[in-house]
C-alpha cells in the first residue's frame, strides 16, 4: 500500500479512537445523575448508557455529521486534508485526556471543532473555515446549558406541584424507576449527537482521498457508508461502557446534591435539548447540556445557594478554553507533522 493510503487508514483509526475516548470522557454525562442518586451502580449504569448510545443510529438522520464535514473547506482528491484532520484529532484527543485526568467535564464536541479549526487555519489561513458553522455551534455553547437550565428548573417545579400531596417515600420510589427511562433518553441523545461527529470526519476523509463520490449520503441503507455508522456507534458505546468515574463525581455529586426526582428532571431536560439540537444538525456539548440541567434542577429544588457555584465556575472556564486550547494544540501538531 502507498504512504497516502496508510495515512488515511491511520487517520480513520484515530478518528474512531477519538469516538472511543469521547464515549469514555462523556460517560459521566449519561450516568452521573443516575449513579449519584444510587438508582444504579456505576458498572450497571455505564452498560445501560452504552446500549442506548447505540440505539441512536436508528432514530436520528445524520444532520450533525453533515455539519462537522463542512467546517473546513475540502475538495475531492485533496490528500493534504488528511493531515489537517489528523492534526485536528490529535489536538482534540490531547485536550480531552488532559481534562479527563484533571476531572474537568469539558466538551469533546468543542475540542473536536477547535482542533479542526486550528488545523484548518494553520493549513490554509482563515478562509479555509466555514465560519457560519462555527458561529451556530458557538451560539449553542451559550444556548444549550440555558435551555437545559430552564427546562430542568421548569420540570422540577412542575413535578413538585403535581406530586405535592404524595408521600416522599412514594415519590422517591416512582422516580427511581423513572430515572431508568430518563437516563435511556439522555443516552440516546448523547449517542445521536456525538457519534455523528466522527461519522462526518470519516466521510470527508474518504471524499478527500477520492474514495467516495461527492454528495455521498450517509445512511444505514447505503452499503458504502454502513460500516462508518456501525463502527462509530460501536466505538461510542464501548467507550461509554468503560465510564469515567472522575467526572461522574464532579457532575453528579459536587455541583449539587440530587435525589431521584431531581435526576429524572435533569436527564429529561438534557435529553430534550439534545434531541432538539441533533434534529437541527447542531453539534452541541452533552457536558454543557447536562450541567445546565443539573444547575437548573438544583436551583429550583431548594435555592440558588444549594448549587456549588465554585465547581460550576471551573466548568465554565473549561468551556471557554476548550476551543482555543484544542485549536492551538492542533495547529502545533500540523506544523510538527509537516516538518517531519
Amino acid at each position: 500500500m502507498t504512504t497516502g493510503l496508510w495515512l488515511l487508514i491511520l487517520t480513520i483509526a484515530i478518528a474512531i479512537a477519538f469516538d472511543l475516548i469521547n464515549g469514555f470522557h462523556d460517560a459521566a454525562n449519561s450516568i452521573a445523575t443516575i449513579v449519584s442518586t444510587r438508582v444504579l451502580r456505576p458498572q450497571t449504569a455505564v452498560l445501560w448508557a452504552a446500549f442506548f448510545n447505540m440505539v441512536a443510529m436508528f432514530i436520528f438522520a445524520p444532520r450533525v455529521a453533515d455539519t462537522i464535514a463542512q467546517i473546513v473547506k475540502v475538495e475531492a482528491n485533496d490528500p493534504q486534508y488528511i493531515l489537517v484532520v489528523l492534526s485536528g484529532l490529535l489536538g482534540a484527543i490531547t485536550w480531552n485526556l488532559f481534562t479527563w485526568w484533571a476531572g474537568i467535564p469539558s466538551s469533546s464536541s468543542h475540542a473536536l471543532i477547535g482542533g479542526l479549526t486550528g488545523a484548518g487555519v494553520a493549513h490554509r489561513g482563515w478562509d479555509a473555515i466555514r465560519w457560519e458553522k462555527i458561529i451556530v455551534t458557538s451560539e449553542f455553547i451559550v444556548l444549550a446549558p440555558i435551555i437545559g437550565f430552564i427546562v430542568g428548573g421548569f420540570l422540577m417545579i412542575a413535578v413538585y406541584w403535581l406530586f405535592r400531596r404524595w408521600r416522599p417515600g412514594t415519590i422517591d420510589q416512582l422516580f427511581r424507576k423513572g430515572q431508568l427511562l430518563s437516563a435511556a433518553l439522555y443516552s440516546i441523545g448523547h449517542g445521536g449527537n456525538d457519534a455523528q461527529k466522527t461519522m462526518g470526519i470519516i466521510v470527508v476523509l474518504l471524499l478527500a482521498a477520492g474514495m467516495l463520490p461527492p454528495n455521498t449520503e450517509l445512511s444505514l441503507t447505503n452499503p458504502d457508508t454502513l460500516w462508518i455508522i456501525l463502527s462509530c456507534q460501536l466505538a461510542m458505546g464501548i467507550g461509554t461502557a468503560f465510564g469515567g468515574w472522575r467526572i461522574v463525581k464532579t457532575m453528579g455529586m459536587r455541583i449539587t446534591k440530587l435525589k431521584p426526582v431531581g435526576g429524572f428532571c435533569a436527564e429529561t431536560a438534557g435529553a430534550f435539548t439534545l434531541f432538539l439540537a441533533t434534529h437541527s444538525g447542531i453539534p452541541v456539548s452533552t457536558t454543557h447540556t447536562i450541567t445546565g440541567a443539573i444547575v437548573g434542577v438544583g436551583s429550583a429544588n431548594t435555592k440558588f445557594s444549594s448549587v456549588r457555584w465554585g465547581v460550576a465556575g471551573r466548568i465554565v472556564w473549561a468551556w471557554i478554553l476548550t476551543i482555543p486550547a484544542a485549536a492551538l494544540v492542533a495547529a502545533a501538531c500540523l506544523y510538527l507533522v509537516l516538518a517531519l
